[in-house]
């Protein structure tokens, strides 16, 4: 993943985000399969885009990539990929900073630990918020008790779903002979599937029809 910084005569200087930020280059003829036509229409500055690696010179320090050569796919996996890793960065670093830790050692002993066992940190946090599951993420870490409580108590608040309130205006009509009793009754109906977790509630507007 790399943020683009400046588009130039050759080609786009952008940061690679998950190396410290150095700088590499996507060249114009790298940029799509077909003729190019308004290089602003396919990239953008500060814009995060996902490229592929193509040669990398140490002894002159360039990085040559490209956006053409990456299948639809593999963007949506590798922003994916991005976006947990981003949850999992925030996490650490923000215990890190509250306990005055290094954030390299936190990798380390947890961070690393939960990629090497769940494939990603992001999928053992997540884990880690269900209620309905015993299995601990945290168990076989090496920390103290103290310190694996905080981790999740900042996982639920930052990665905890957040609710959604969705308004609906519904236009409610009867043509049989029970007429409005007819309509009290199936709004009552939709209320009683009201819960705790989702709650269903119901205003008239305007008088049924």
């Amino acid at each position: 993943m790399v943020n683009v910084r400046h588009i130039a005569d050759m080609g786009a200087y952008v940061s690679l985000l998950e190396y410290n930020n150095i700088e590499g280059m996507i060249l114009f003829t790298e940029l799509s399969r077909r003729r190019i036509r308004s290089v602003h229409k396919l990239i953008r500055i500060n814009r995060n885009e996902v490229v592929l690696v193509l040669r990398v010179d140490r002894e002159k320090g360039y990085i040559d990539l490209s956006k053409r050569r990456v299948a639809p796919e593999d963007i949506i996996k590798c922003e994916d990929k991005y976006n947990k890793a981003k949850q999992v960065h925030a996490v650490l670093r923000y215990v890190a900073e509250r306990r005055k830790l290094y954030l390299e050692e936190l990798y380390e002993k947890i961070g690393w630990p939960l990629y090497r066992k769940y494939g990603h940190a992001y999928d053992a946090f997540k884990i880690a918020l269900a209620d309905d599951t015993d299995e601990d993420p945290f168990a076989e870490i090496d920390v103290p008790e103290d310190l694996k409580d905080e981790i999740k108590t900042y996982i639920r608040r930052r990665l905890a779903p957040q609710p959604v309130k969705i308004r609906s205006d519904v236009e409610v009509s009867c043509f049989s002979y029970e007429g409005i009793d007819a309509i009290r009754k199936a709004l009552f109906a939709g209320i009683a599937l009201s819960t705790e977790s989702t709650s269903i509630k119901i205003k008239l507007i305007a008088p049924p029809m």
